[in-house]
């Protein structure tokens, strides 16, 4: 099996923050990355130390959401430089990787 180098991207954020919809329609129609998936934890917390979590006694929409997309480390670094403005600093990790490429 045949691979390419990409860059993985996970992006942090909270459903109260409000942040997802638009940034997951950015990636979409605007960057039109390689590949974007969108997870809900069950609990979390950041530098705030807030813990946002779901329980039966607490039906919060604030859970975390990870935000998790792939593509050539240079479309990455333009798409990040872009995403610079909504994310607040320390919630966005990136590390190489590789994907399968059929070729």
């Amino acid at each position: 099996m045949s691979s390419k180098p990409v860059t993985m991207v996970r992006i942090y954020l909270t459903e109260g923050q409000h942040q997802y919809q638009q940034i997951l329609e950015l990636l979409h129609d605007q960057e039109q990355v390689a590949g974007v998936t969108a997870f809900r934890g069950i609990a979390g917390f950041g530098q705030s130390g807030k813990i946002h979590s779901s329980t039966l006694l607490d039906m919060s929409l604030d859970l975390p959401i990870v935000l998790e997309f792939f593509d050539e480390a240079e479309k990455v670094s333009t798409v990040l430089k872009h995403l610079d403005s909504l994310i607040k600093p320390g919630h966005v990790v990136c590390w190489p990787a590789y994907v399968n490429s059929g070729e």
